[in-house]
């Protein structure tokens, strides 16, 4: 009994690290495939800041910048590939609990499978890219206002638009506190760090952060003034998003601001392919 025991034991204990490099991979090319559409969607939007807005500065131009470069089809299919493991990873966390304090708690679980459902819709639409390149996902504009639209044709359409207006703008603001505050390094295999390197990681974990929850909070704005004005066109994707950065007092230089910030949690992305704990 003693000796079938321990056979037992041996192979669940087996059978858990095979799970676990499974889900150390997944969860690290997701990152990467993450990173390097941050990357890309920054360096458009720098283009646009500097009068060369040819491409859309979102997942749609990001592909399509993507495609255009020597065996662009292998890449698309590598990131797509690459954002199913990110799906998968947020899947397991979500059925078998995450890393760290906490991580099997119902909060996290909830917000695990969250980030499963979005990211297997990111991969999807990478995917379906790259298998016809002609029909694409369409711009995140044209898609945020017919969204929009249909949102607001429903009984309290008008209600259910602002308030999810008024959520993302509250995770956005979560999304750049915590990396002001620097709660990134919950996450982060920190003892592997070199001071130099960790110095590095803090300016692309906290450029990077704020940029990315200063986008988000200005996408809830405009979702929620078009809730109010009843008007779907008021309704911005990340593309008229970062453009309207442009816009304002600050003029390019706001936007030439929150790019480099994109670009930075590009390179955090790949920071985290690195070193995050899975």
């Amino acid at each position: 009994m003693n000796s079938r025991a321990m056979t037992w034991r041996g192979r669940a204990g087996a059978r858990r690290a095979a799970n676990g490099s499974m889900a150390e991979g997944a969860a690290r090319a997701g990152l990467t495939a993450r990173g390097v559409i941050y990357l890309l969607v920054g360096v458009l939007a720098l283009r646009i800041a500097f009068g060369d807005g040819q491409r859309q500065a979102d997942r749609g131009g990001a592909l399509a910048e993507l495609a255009d470069k020597p065996f662009g089809a292998v890449l698309l299919w590598a990131l797509g590939l690459g954002l199913v493991g990110m799906a998968l990873w947020r899947l397991s966390e979500a059925v078998f609990g995450a890393a760290g304090k906490d991580g099997r708690g119902a909060r996290k679980r909830l917000a695990s499978a969250a980030r499963c459902g979005f990211y297997a819709f990111v991969a999807w639409s990478v995917l379906a890219f790259a298998v016809n390149r002609n029909n694409g996902s369409g711009s995140s504009d044209r898609q945020s206002r017919d969204l929009t639209a249909r949102a607001l044709e429903i009984p309290a359409g008008q209600w259910l638009v602002g308030l999810a207006g008024a959520a993302v703008v509250v995770v956005g603001g979560w999304i750049g506190v915590r990396a002001a505050m620097r709660k990134y390094h919950d996450k982060l295999k920190l003892g592997e760090l070199t001071p130099r390197t960790r110095r590095l990681v803090d300016v692309t974990g906290v450029g990077g952060g704020v940029a990315r929850g200063l986008v988000f909070a200005a996408a809830g704005v405009f979702a929620v003034r078009a809730a109010v004005d009843y008007e779907p066109g008021r309704a911005k994707g990340l593309d008229d998003t970062l453009r309207s950065f442009a816009g304002t007092p600050l003029g390019p230089w706001l936007l030439v601001c929150v790019s480099v910030g994109l670009v930075l949690f590009g390179v955090f992305s790949f920071a985290l392919a690195r070193w995050r704990r899975v």
